[in-house]
Order: C-alpha cells, then sequence, then structure tokens
C-alpha cells in the first residue's frame, strides 16, 4: 500500500473522530482513539515511537517520539491547538527525514472543521493520489 492510500484511511478516520468527538480534547485522547480507528480498519499502527538522533559520534537514543507510525511509512504528529505553527510542520519534516519517512501527517484536532486542521508533509514523495 503506498503512502497516499494509507494517507487517504487517516485522513477517513481523523474526519470520522472529529465529527464523533469534535475539538478540544487532549492530544492523548485523540492519539488513542486514532491508532485504534486505524488498527480497526486493518493498519499496523505504533504510539510513541522513540526514534534516535545521530550526530557524528554521538547516539541519542531518543532523539524524540513519533505520536503514530503507520505501516511504517506515514508518521502522524497530533496537536489539539489553536493554531498550527510554522515549527510544527519543520518539526514533521525533521522527524521524517531522521526516520527515513516519505510522508507525514500533521493533524489539529483543535481546529473546528478537521479540514483545516490537516497538513500533508512530504519528503521527497510525488502525489500518486489520482
Amino acid at each position: 500500500m503506498t503512502e497516499n492510500k494509507i494517507a487517504k484511511i487517516i485522513v477517513d478516520a481523523a474526519y470520522q473522530i472529529h465529527v464523533r468527538l469534535g475539538p478540544g480534547l487532549l492530544e492523548s485522547v485523540y492519539e488513542t482513539v486514532l491508532a485504534y480507528e486505524l488498527k480497526k480498519r486493518g493498519l499496523n499502527v505504533v504510539r510513541q515511537v522513540p526514534v534516535p538522533v545521530i550526530y557524528d559520534d554521538l547516539d541519542f537514543e531518543e532523539g524524540f517520539r513519533a505520536d503514530l507510525i503507520v505501516e511504517d511509512r506515514v508518521i502522524i504528529e497530533l496537536k489539539s491547538v489553536e493554531n498550527i505553527l510554522p515549527v510544527h510542520k519543520k518539526q514533521l519534516l525533521t522527524y521524517l527525514r531522521l526516520k527515513d519517512c516519505r510522508l507525514g501527517l500533521l493533524i489539529n484536532f483543535g481546529e473546528a472543521l478537521i479540514k483545516d486542521g490537516i497538513s500533508r508533509i512530504a519528503n521527497g514523495l510525488k502525489d500518486d493520489s489520482n
């Protein structure tokens, strides 16, 4: 399954969750529910995955924790905030590079309309969704 097909499933699941739960809950709630929903749809999902950072001879075991990684291909960074800042997108792009993934989704469940809260961040991935 391609990254773009996985992303479509993720976006649909996020939409369904947002419709049922609405905005304003803690990120951890959305993380738990989204992981459950994606597993229900047959996807392999892992939560709070430590990703090491290697710099010269230094190896930081836990450079960051990815909120969700789906099918070992798509990183999901979840927020539940008023506004996404430019730094959030930059962080996700850095996570993609460190994990050697090509696609990430930044999902802000704090938006009134979930379509306004989803950003697709690509690391060398072309859109094959047609």
